[in-house]
């Protein structure tokens, strides 16, 4: 703000909180095309009336819902609105805090939060605020439950920012799934398909989540984390309870896997419940394979999470009773098969290299 009122040639102030995510990158040009003094673009919670702005006041002058508020947020009615209050991203023009705000203090009163001082003293200078839902700009970030303990926090973000979550960690191509395009989604065994499930940084981060953690199991058939203390075919693990995923997981698989189930195995409808979920680290001198087995699940997913060829040589997955190996899988993409009756597998030596895959029990 200093800045731009001692700078003749600064035309804009724009102030943007962390809270905000802009999608058009159009955004700022867009608000300077408008031509106000004080603009906002209208963003909202995903799923919320939650906003940026306020449509009224009380006597008070503390919130109070307009009768077009509603409207304006769901962009049921469209345009630019003369509003008292705006808060988390603005465009202020540099002339007018040269001019008519060049004296004030905007953004500190003592007890009041330093949006609402911003905007009493803009009202106070006869400066109107504006706010615009002409164009989707973007969407305000829910935060509070944002915990910067963790290596990648973004990653549990599922629940409350849902549309980030999925821009940041889902494939780009995952929604050609259900596009039914011939042969977009490969069955290289029988009743075994093969999709585009994670991006690469979920690959990435929840491989260094796990690597941070680094509390790996030893692969032996004893297993504490276990109901009855015993694994039949262990692996070299971390579970996602222990890195406190779980619930984030259950809801992945709710919202992503159970429709792609859905479509591909017809009739089935499944409860995308699982306990069974967990990291598998292969490597040459720990454990490079996995002897044949049946997964304890009504149907498994098994992710890989990073590249052959690249990371690591080997490894793969064999089906034994149709005698068919898959054994290039591609990173971020899950193969999805049935569990418990037809489908006896093992896992593939990785020669060379670490080989990272998520795998879930799902509807054990």
């Amino acid at each position: 703000i200093e800045a731009c009122r001692k700078d003749l040639d600064c035309e804009f102030f724009f102030s943007l909180d962390s809270d905000v995510a802009l999608t058009n990158p159009d955004t700022l040009r867009i608000l300077m095309e408008e031509n106000k003094s004080v603009i906002a673009p209208m963003l909202s919670k995903h799923g919320k009336l939650w906003s940026n702005f306020w449509g009224a006041l009380s006597p008070e002058g503390f919130y109070s819902r307009s009768e077009d508020y509603i409207e304006i947020v769901q962009a049921k009615r469209v345009g630019l609105w003369n509003v008292p209050y705006i808060s988390q991203v603005y465009l202020v023009k540099g002339s007018v805090l040269r001019s008519k705000l060049s004296h004030l203090n905007l953004f500190v009163d003592q007890g009041m939060d330093p949006d609402m001082v911003f905007c009493k003293n803009v009202r106070d200078q006869g400066v109107f605020m504006f706010v615009s839902n002409r164009d989707e700009f973007g969407r305000l970030v829910a935060s509070s439950n944002f915990n910067t303990s963790r290596l990648h926090p973004d990653m549990w973000q599922i629940f409350d920012n849902p549309l980030d979550w999925r821009e940041k960690y889902i494939h780009e191509n995952y929604s050609k799934i259900f596009e039914d395009q011939d042969g977009f989604v490969e069955q290289p065994c029988p009743d075994v398909y093969w999709f585009p499930a994670f991006s690469e940084k979920m690959c990435d981060q929840l491989v260094e989540t796990m690597e941070d953690y680094g509390v790996w199991s030893g692969g032996s058939h004893k297993d504490e984390r276990l109901s009855g203390g015993y694994e039949n075919v262990p692996t070299v693990d971390i579970h996602m309870n222990q890195i406190g995923f779980e619930k984030e997981w259950l809801k992945f698989l709710k919202d992503y896997i159970a429709p792609v189930t859905e479509k591909l195995y017809p009739g089935y409808f499944p409860k995308a419940q699982a306990i069974m979920n967990f990291v598998v680290r292969y490597r040459p001198d720990e454990q490079p394979s996995l002897r044949p087995h049946h997964d304890s699940s009504t149907f498994t997913i098994n992710i890989a999470l990073n590249r052959k060829g690249v990371d690591y040589e080997g490894g793969g997955c064999r089906f034994l009773r149709y005698d068919c190996k898959v054994e290039s899988p591609r990173k971020g993409w899950s193969f999805m098969h049935p569990g418990r009756l037809t489908h006896y597998h093992e896992g593939l030596p990785t020669t060379r290299g670490t080989r990272y895959i998520m795998v879930s029990f799902v509807d054990p």
